[in-house]
């Protein structure tokens, strides 16, 4: 068979890790993992594909020209996941539909997401994920966010901020200011961009109350200090807005008694990617790097459309983002080499297969390869610095063992 040298390279938006790279990326990832552990969640697994329906318009998740479609045999229409959270919601609803108090899941896994070559994003990302089902309190907000915070601070960032905003304001303003579909589609992209003379322009000439028109104008800028907070109390009288700034200052407090307030900034201009969130939104930035590095919510109506009504808040870990935002701020990522390679001669194999069995009771990871006649132990020695290995012990033809360090 021909060999094809375009085979070696993996399609545009994915990648391979492997190396010192695939071992930080499995450090950061168990790290994150126990994190959650001791914050009293517990995993669940979901599919890499599902029906359509679970990610459809309808749930607020991706757009559909983003997903990656195939069928199956009897025609069903499939995808890639492309989010996790609306699989959560299933399960939720299927395997824990008696269960009437708090659930703590978590999981790690891929999703797909096509993604324009221009974009420079890849289309295969991996997410470690946390889900509070069946608390709507704030303090279950509260503590999602310190969850967060928690394990990016144990990742070894220094300089990271988490923008904490409420999709109720912009829904509740949206909604007394009587805009149309594709007028609010405008506004939120030109608050996305923090593009408050665009915002002016737009509403110029919409008919409205004054105090909506100026809160909305300078939404973009609005940072929840408590001057900004009382500039859009003594202008809005709607409930829904209101009640979502007095949930933001009560997150704050509970965050303030976790000592988790110098990394966060309330921003009242923060808008939901996710149609389905409801609440409380955050996002998790580094400096240095564009893409968020945690993301998260509350999404209080989503399980319901799986057929059981509970609240829920989540936080999601994008690894690959994360991990370039390590290497972007140099942090080292402690991947000790602790592999030992038993270098034998055929004559010794039985005694190289119980020092192996004895170290590996010990918990120490080991390897055994015969010693081959032509490649000195010098060569092994290179060799074993390009596996990163902690040392080599060889077993000559006498018996005798000698310890090789790594440089």
């Amino acid at each position: 068979m021909d060999f094809e040298p375009s085979l070696l390279f993996t399609p545009e938006g994915v990648k391979d890790v492997f190396g010192r790279e695939c071992r930080e990326y499995n450090v950061i990832c168990n790290m994150i993992r126990h994190e959650m552990e001791l914050y009293g969640f517990r995993d669940i697994k979901t599919p890499s594909y599902e029906f359509f329906d679970i990610f459809n318009k309808e749930r607020g998740t991706v757009p559909s020209n983003q997903m990656f479609k195939f069928f199956d045999m009897h025609n069903n229409t499939l995808v890639l996941r492309p989010d996790h959270t609306p699989q959560i919601a299933r399960c939720v609803a299927r395997y824990y539909a008696e269960e009437d108090m708090q659930l703590r899941l978590c999981y790690t896994g891929n999703t797909f997401i096509h993604n324009s070559s221009y974009q420079g994003k890849l289309s295969e990302t991996t997410q470690i994920g946390a889900e509070i089902i069946g608390d709507a309190s704030s303090d279950a907000d509260g503590e999602m966010l310190t969850l967060a915070i928690e394990c990016l601070k144990k990742s070894g960032l220094k300089d990271f901020r988490v923008d904490v905003g409420h999709a109720g304001v912009f829904r509740g303003l949206i909604r007394v200011a009587g805009l149309d579909e594709d007028e609010t589609a405008k506004l939120r992209h030109f608050i996305e961009n923090k593009n408050s003379h665009a915002v002016k322009e737009l509403l110029s000439d919409k008919s409205m109350d004054d105090g909506v028109r100026d809160v909305l104008i300078r939404l973009p800028e609005i940072f929840a200090d408590e001057d900004s907070l009382n500039y859009v109390k003594e202008r809005i009288s709607d409930e829904q807005t209101l009640s979502a700034i007095e949930r933001l200052e009560t997150i704050r407090e509970i965050l303030d008694g976790f000592n988790m307030l110098d990394h966060v900034t309330f921003d009242l201009g923060m808008l939901a990617k996710m149609e389905y969130y409801t609440g409380v939104i955050f996002k998790a930035y580094t400096f240095g790097t564009g893409e968020a590095i945690a993301s998260g919510g509350r999404y209080d109506d989503l399980v319901a459309q799986f057929g059981k009504d509970k609240p829920a808040v989540g936080v999601v870990f994008l690894l690959n983002s994360l991990m370039n935002a390590l290497a972007t701020e140099k942090v080292e990522i402690p991947t000790p080499d602790e592999d030992i390679l038993i270098l034998y001669r055929s004559i010794n194999r039985n005694r190289a297969i119980e020092l192996a069995k004895n170290l590996r009771d010990e918990g120490k990871p080991v390897f055994l390869m015969r010693k081959n006649a032509d490649i000195s132990l010098d060569d092994y020695k290179v060799y074993g610095e390009r596996r990163g290995l902690k040392e080599i012990r060889y077993i000559d033809d006498t018996g005798e063992i000698t310890v090789l360090s790594i440089d």
